[in-house]
């Protein structure tokens, strides 16, 4: 077997739904930018754009709330995140 074939093979892989669609992702933690950047391709930019990051079924501590701009959330099989743009023009 190959090293990539190893890498590969001990990457974890979470199917996660953002926006209504499954995403596969292979951290165990996602930072708001990264699930702005799942939810919207391209993200919407500029400096009037506001974005909401919600979830849940998330991990047991904390299995729903909010993430904002810096934060990060660890990672769960079938967490649910809601990203809703808002353009304040």
């Amino acid at each position: 077997m190959t090293a990539d074939a190893v890498a590969e093979k001990d990457t974890k892989h979470y199917e996660v739904v953002v926006n209504g669609r499954t995403k596969i992702v292979t951290t165990d933690e996602l930072t708001f930018e990264e699930v702005v950047g799942l939810a919207y391709d391209p993200v919407p930019s500029g400096p009037n754009w506001v974005f909401t990051v919600t979830y849940r079924r998330g991990h047991g501590n904390k299995p729903e709330g909010t993430l904002a701009p810096g934060e990060s959330v660890k990672v769960k099989k079938g967490m649910i995140f809601n990203v809703t743009a808002t353009d304040k023009s």
